[in-house]
């Protein structure tokens, strides 16, 4: 028995393609999930996994159509593998119910592991660089050098409460008092001389 799992991730996606191949392909029964969001629960592919029994198989059309990350999908294969349950990719042409398959599954997901590896590597070695040249990553302060100096001018003179002083510089008061709390933390400022 061949049941399937088709799944979109995007308000935008449409399962129709999926669908129409895994329908193609004789599938028996095709569970769906639209997700949105990176956390979003599949209860679609739990109940497929609940309802496969030994010697059925799992049909996805592509390999991230079943897992969010290499991790997840070797996390999968072993509990599909030790519930004897085969699994068929459709675009990938891998079949875990022959050994090639097996062999050509853990290949690809070894492959895919190594290249997220490597982009991580490249993106912290690239932070690092940007660092060393004196750039800082992440959003742009909402306060100015002269925003927070204002705000710790009054801040410091007690006439106005926090929330007061956060719409005076146009920021949220969490903003403030990080700024805030970050300037204490840095000490006084260094004089300018001309």
């Amino acid at each position: 028995m061949r049941d399937a799992h088709a799944r979109v991730s995007t308000q935008d996606q449409n399962l129709d393609a999926q669908l129409e191949v895994l329908t193609a392909d004789g599938c028996d029964r095709v569970f769906t999930d639209k997700l949105f969001g990176k956390l979003a629960q599949r209860p679609e592919l739990d109940a497929a996994l609940a309802y496969l029994r030994p010697g059925n198989v799992l049909v996805i059309t592509k390999l991230d159509r079943l897992g969010r990350s290499i991790r997840n999908l070797i996390d999968l294969a072993a509990l599909l593998e030790e519930r004897g349950v085969g699994m068929r990719v459709l675009q990938q042409g891998i079949d875990t119910t022959t050994p090639a398959g097996r062999m050509m599954f853990h290949v690809i997901a070894a492959l895919a592991e190594l290249e997220r590896d490597v982009i991580s590597e490249r993106t912290h070695d690239g932070l690092a660089a940007a660092r060393a040249r004196g750039r800082k990553g992440g959003r742009p302060s909402k306060l100015s050098p002269q925003k927070l100096t204002t705000a710790r001018r009054l801040y410091d003179e007690k006439q106005h409460i926090v929330g007061e002083i956060a719409e005076i510089v146009g920021c949220a008061r969490s903003t403030l008092y990080r700024a805030l709390e970050q300037d204490k933390a840095a000490g006084p400022a260094e004089p300018v001389t001309t």
